[in-house]
């Protein structure tokens, strides 16, 4: 079996000891990403802000690994406030089309960065 890291500029770097995601024959595994702007480091204003920049930026990553948001299996967001779970539907139905993937939803103490959303996903490199 062969492993492969994905790396996108167009996603934040790694902001400790792991890749953006990694890669096998059929499945790329995503690390989350927070809804930093990957240009300038900051995070977005806002957890509806947030969860679309980190859905922009899982996206980057997912088409460095030359998939697309259609092919993702399982979604899993972690909130800081079950509060925000609305603004996150909103952000993930203008990223991801019917028959949307399987997802979980966890609210967290705290997320890296201060951030308020982080989302993950495992993508079907198969077609």
């Amino acid at each position: 079996m062969s492993r492969r890291i994905i790396h996108s500029d167009n996603a934040p770097a790694a902001i400790g000891p792991y890749s953006q995601a990694v890669a096998d024959e059929t499945t790329l595994y995503c690390s989350g990403q927070l809804g930093l702007d990957p240009a300038t480091g900051a995070l977005a204003e806002g957890a509806a802000a947030q969860a679309r920049q980190a859905f922009t930026n899982l996206k980057n990553v997912i088409e460095a690994a030359g998939a697309s948001m259609e092919d993702i299996m399982k979604v899993t967001i972690f909130l800081t406030s079950m509060d925000n779970f609305g603004a996150v539907n909103e952000a993930m139905q203008a990223f991801c089309s019917a028959p949307y993937p399987a997802r979980s939803c966890f609210a967290v103490a705290a997320l890296p960065k201060g951030g308020l959303v982080e989302i993950e996903a495992i993508v079907s490199l198969k077609r």
